[in-house]
């Protein structure tokens, strides 16, 4: 029998460097995909359809705005090990893509909006005020559960190619979560069935996308980023007065100096809802629960 230089039979040491070999395989194969969303509701989606298969890193956190956010430099540097980046059109990454793509070349981007109709940010407001027009596209489509169904198909895909070995894992996260989109879908529309008025009104503009999916019509303080002029801010106090509006929709992200203006003149609580809640479900059923109790 044949020893090595330790003493350890030769087809032992020969056997043990296969095993080793097909362990390092294995333990690689089996990390879970290193993934880069945009915004929290990302996670939520990726978490859903990848299950421990991935891990999921958020740019944007709690209470960080999509609109000025500046990638850290610890950020970078996880960004040039990720395996796939789930963008969503938010503002930052007009500015940051190219430079988060040339850190890391061999990352996958997916592009969730493809094949989505985006909305005009000059879109649903008609208060008469000197801000009206169209603009750019409005980047919030997450805020409708039928359009992050369209989402979720770009997700399960590119994880399946990155990852194919654990495709049919995919599949099966994917169509749960498609079910549960369609519950919370019929949820909502149960929810708002009785309303009497559909327009509301907010301050930033995130809720159009949910409003369109739903039959209502979101009025924005803000417009293009900006607070409004003096014009636009009488229009919009006049509006509020005409429909009677009860309430006006905030998120802690923004400021609420003008909506604070507005509903001072109009009698209007203030209240607080948040697109970029990672809880998509339940944070999408309380906000038709409060928009149901508003519109009534």
């Amino acid at each position: 029998m044949k020893f090595g230089r330790r003493g350890v039979p030769a087809y032992l040491a020969s056997l043990l460097a296969m095993m080793m070999g097909w362990w390092s395989s294995y333990a690689h194969a089996a990390d879970p995909l290193s993934v880069f969303v945009s915004i929290l509701p990302q996670k939520y989606f990726v978490e859903r359809i990848g299950g421990n298969r991935v891990q999921v890193l958020v740019m944007v956190g709690p209470g960080q705005s999509p609109e000025t956010y500046e990638p850290t430099p610890r950020q970078m540097v996880k960004l040039s090990q990720a395996n796939l980046y789930f963008r969503i059109g938010v503002p930052f990454e007009n500015i940051w893509l190219k430079r988060i793509i040339a850190a890391n070349p061999n990352m996958e981007v997916v592009d969730c909006r493809e094949g989505i109709s985006l909305l005009s940010t000059g879109e649903a407001h008609g208060t008469g005020g000197e801000d009206e027009g169209h603009g750019a596209t409005d980047p919030h489509l997450w805020t409708s559960p039928v359009l992050v169904k369209k989402m979720a198909v770009h997700i399960r895909n590119a994880l399946a190619a990155v990852d194919p070995a654990y495709s049919h894992q995919f599949e099966a996260n994917y169509q749960a979560f498609v079910q549960e989109l369609e519950q919370l879908d019929r949820f909502i529309r149960q929810t708002l069935a009785e309303v009497t008025h559909h327009r509301f009104m907010v301050f930033h503009p995130a809720w159009r996308y949910f409003a369109h999916a739903y039959g209502l019509e979101e009025i924005a303080i803000e417009q293009a980023g900006k607070e409004p002029g003096a014009k636009s801010l009488a229009a919009l106090i006049e509006w509020g007065r005409r429909e009677g509006v009860r309430a006006i929709f905030v998120q802690k992200q923004s400021s609420r100096a003008s909506a604070e203006v507005v509903a001072r003149a109009i009698g209007a609580e203030i209240i607080t809802l948040d697109p970029l809640a990672e809880d998509y479900v339940n944070n999408l059923r309380y906000v038709a629960t409060v928009l149901a109790r508003v519109l009534r």
